[in-house]
């Protein structure tokens, strides 16, 4: 099917749901990632946001920018490409739940 052209993710009911411990999609990025040449501490960076971008249900423009349309080729792309600008954005998307909102002062403000 082409990733231009899927269905929105519907986490309920998505195959992540089945995977086993260890190779849920985030994993087999990560693996894939560290095949390709990908630094290991920005793979780890790579695999949470592929993580967290579906645990917590980001908008499916963000899940695409997230690996979640095309297994996560552009993610190795521009780790290769650009680590620095990878890590700077992979961070920030973390850092504020993908944009949800962020930590001042040790409380969370909400962009909502």
């Amino acid at each position: 099917m082409n990733a231009r052209r899927r269905r929105p993710m519907d986490v309920l009911r998505c195959h992540v749901l089945q995977c086993a411990y260890g190779h849920y999609p985030w994993d087999d990025w990560q693996r894939k990632a560290l095949a390709k040449g990908v630094p290991e501490a920005l793979a780890g960076l790579g695999r949470a946001v592929m993580r967290e971008a579906f645990q917590h249900d980001w908008p499916e423009a963000l899940k695409s920018r997230c690996g979640w349309h095309d297994e996560g080729l552009r993610m190795i792309q521009i780790a290769l490409r650009s680590p620095k600008t990878a890590e700077k954005r992979w961070q920030r998307l973390l850092e504020t739940d993908g944009g949800r909102g962020e930590w001042q002062d040790g409380r969370w403000i909400s962009n909502d």
